[in-house]
């Protein structure tokens, strides 16, 4: 028997070509231009800044570890720092002003909120009245209202380099606790708590190098010893370059220089830096043991 073979089956396999590979040129390109959009940005940003802020970051660069001894800028670099000195002094006043005004509950204590630049540097004031305002009367425990207010000068005053002194004064009536607690342990509890503030809104270690406290020693009214205004609790912004206070031969000679020692021993003009200086010999050691 023969077989019988049929018709070849033809198979046609068709080869599809696909596109070439883009490849990622393209993304190198825009990553450049991205970086160079960016780096234009920088240098505009840079242009419009003040002197000061360049400063900074040019020290940044020379010292990028932060090991300069220069606090706020690491400027060991450059030798300078971004500080609040003597001629900058009136814009922080202005600047604090600001901050106290956005509030409208703080609007009503403007006349019990005295800001005011002095030889030591600037002196920050917040007066008590007859009922107390910043702390309950005869506590060293401030009210809601101080608490909020110290935080909100604080945060503005923990930015700077500047170092912080407070100061807490009393004014003439006898404290009625008995002989253990007095004027002197009030004014130094009344300082301590503001500085207890301060420091929780972020006070770097070091910044606050002095806690005051004066009783009745140093008051704002020296003919009404008995006023309210008396009460206050001052927060100083130093000068970058302030005598520091273990130096009393520098601080005897810029007393003198500034016209604010006085004869008779008297306290000077309210506001003024001498108050504390008139009276520190006097209160000095007493104020040093209760701060203790």
């Amino acid at each position: 028997m023969s077989s019988q073979q049929g018709p070849p089956i033809i198979i046609i396999r068709k080869k599809v070509a696909h596109a070439g590979h883009h490849g990622g040129a393209w993304k190198v390109a825009y990553a450049d231009f991205v970086t160079a959009m960016m780096a234009l940005f920088i240098v505009l940003w840079l242009l419009n800044s003040s002197v000061q802020v360049r400063k900074a970051i040019s020290s940044y660069f020379q010292d990028p570890s932060g090991t300069g001894k220069e606090s706020g800028s690491a400027s060991a670099g450059t030798g300078e720092t971004v500080s609040v000195g003597q001629d900058d002094m009136e814009k922080l006043k202005e600047k604090l002003e600001e901050a106290v005004k956005k509030k409208p509950e703080f609007e009503k204590l403007k006349d019990y909120v005295q800001l005011s630049v002095t030889g030591e540097g600037l002196r920050v004031e917040l007066l008590e009245s007859e009922k107390g305002i910043f702390f309950k009367s005869g506590s060293p425990n401030p009210s809601e209202i101080g608490e909020e207010l110290i935080g909100k000068l604080a945060d503005q005053l923990v930015k700077l380099p500047n170092q912080l002194l407070i100061e807490g004064h009393t004014d003439a009536k006898p404290f009625g606790k008995g002989k253990d607690y007095t004027n002197w342990e009030l004014s130094v509890d009344r300082a301590n708590a503001a500085r207890r503030i301060i420091e929780a809104h972020g006070a770097r270690p070091g910044q606050i190098v002095q806690v005051r406290g004066f009783a009745a020693q140093s008051l704002r009214k020296p003919n009404d010893p008995e006023d309210a205004s008396n009460r206050r609790i001052s927060v100083i912004v130093r000068y970058q370059n302030a005598v520091t206070p273990d130096d009393p031969e520098k601080a005897a000679e810029a007393a003198k220089s500034e016209g604010k020692s006085s004869e008779n021993g008297a306290p000077q003009q309210k506001g003024k830096a001498a108050e504390g200086k008139a009276t520190e010999k006097t209160a000095g050691k007493a104020a040093e043991k209760a701060a203790h």
